[in-house]
């Protein structure tokens, strides 16, 4: 069994698409897939399902939802800078190990 990853994303952030078809858009976190090293942003890597009419979905017809995007095309965005950036950890005096922004060394889980 696999141990349990640690991301340098996490829901509800901000991230930034650097590779794909997205590249340059942003938007929030609404869900991450570890098995599949996937993210899910709002509104973003939008695909069509075909779906057929059935009792909880009585007209069926075509449905547009997120799809997920590989973690390693993603880039978080700094509340403080407004920019993407790469992240850092650093353990506090209270022993908690937080990430912080590369750019201007704000704390991003404070």
């Amino acid at each position: 069994m696999e141990a349990h990853k640690k991301y340098h994303i996490k829901k509800n952030d901000t991230v930034m698409v650097i590779a794909g078809k997205d590249k340059g858009k942003s938007g929030k976190v609404l869900r991450v897939i570890p098995k599949k090293d996937g993210v899910i942003v709002e509104k973003l890597n939008m695909m069509k399902r075909h779906i057929k009419p059935s009792q909880t979905n009585r007209q069926g017809g075509i449905l547009e939802k997120e799809s997920p995007i590989h973690i390693s095309n993603l880039m978080l965005i700094c509340s403080k800078c407004t920019d993407p950036t790469r992240v850092g950890y650093k353990a506090l005096d209270d022993d908690r190990k937080v990430r912080f922004c590369k750019k201007c060394n704000e704390l991003i889980d404070a």
